[in-house]
């Protein structure tokens, strides 16, 4: 299954308006044809709460955000609420024509699953994806991406591994999700508004039952850039990408930058909650 070749970003640390600036303006390099479809991975500095698009903001609790110096992003793609700290991020920029882009979403998130399905299988982990089923049975009320798997996203153990999210436009694709390497995934709830500490406790608990770790899986720690390799070459091997290692181009980094000011660096951004294209959490 020959998919072209693809180029392949490995971004430096950036922040969470940073990150979500460039996803958006390799989408719409993609979507102009102006550069191939890309694979990129990437962290976060600092630490970084991201809101899905339609996400109400009262969910987030500004002020335990600010004690703990970490910043608050709201994506362009739905779902929950995620922390990302102590991850390898990825995203997947592509036309929306493109045989990896068939099928709408979940017929896409099939055909991507196998990539991040083969780079867990190089770390030496045997992962899954959630049935379709689950998707329904989701508590939409639920702030938190990581406490229930939605359709084919990756599991390991039954416990949710790796959370991704889609957006679709007209004319091209991004997913992107996250992959925890390590750490304490009930963190999250340091980062959300609940009633009272009890309930804030409960949530957290409830957090580290459903989701888990790479360290918690393997019983050592795994680097990022070990993480990065695996899963460069997953999607290598799984979809048949021929993958050549570049950098965002001049007119991507202007557009992010851009995107960055006006967006998702803007309070404003950050304090709305609408509609939104195709996305699936």
């Amino acid at each position: 299954m020959d998919q072209g070749t693809w180029r392949l970003i490995l971004s430096p640390a950036l922040t969470g308006a940073s990150n979500m600036a460039l996803d958006e303006a390799l989408l719409e390099s993609a979507s102009a044809r102006r550069q191939p479809p890309t694979l990129r991975l990437y962290r976060w500095q600092p630490a970084c709460l991201s809101l899905g698009h339609a996400q109400p903001i009262g969910q987030a609790d500004g002020a335990r955000l600010t004690q703990m110096g970490w910043d608050l992003v709201r994506r362009a793609t739905g779902g929950r609420a995620i922390l990302h700290v102590d991850e390898l991020t990825y995203s997947i920029t592509a036309p929306i024509d493109h045989a990896l882009a068939a099928g709408g979403v979940l017929g896409s998130y099939r055909m991507l699953s196998q990539g991040l399905l083969a780079g867990l299988g190089r770390l030496g982990i045997q992962a899954d994806t959630a049935p379709e089923q689950s998707l329904g049975e989701a508590d939409r009320s639920n702030p938190v991406c990581f406490e229930v798997p939605s359709a084919h996203e990756i599991t390991a153990g039954g416990r949710k591994l790796i959370g991704s999210a889609q957006l679709r436009r007209v004319s091209g694709v991004l997913q992107h999700g996250s992959l925890p390497l390590q750490g304490d995934l009930g963190r999250i709830c340091l980062a959300l508004s609940y009633d009272d500490e009890a309930e804030r406790d409960a949530a957290a608990e409830r957090v580290r039952r459903r989701a888990t770790t790479l360290q918690e899986l393997l019983g050592a720690a795994v680097s990022w850039d070990r993480a990065a390799e695996a899963m460069a070459e997953g999607f290598r091997l799984a979809l048949g990408l021929r993958l050549e290692e570049g950098e965002p181009q001049t007119d991507e980094i202007m557009r992010a930058a851009e995107l960055e000011r006006l967006r998702y660096a803007h309070p404003e951004w950050s304090r709305r909650a609408g509609a939104h294209d195709s996305a699936q959490a």
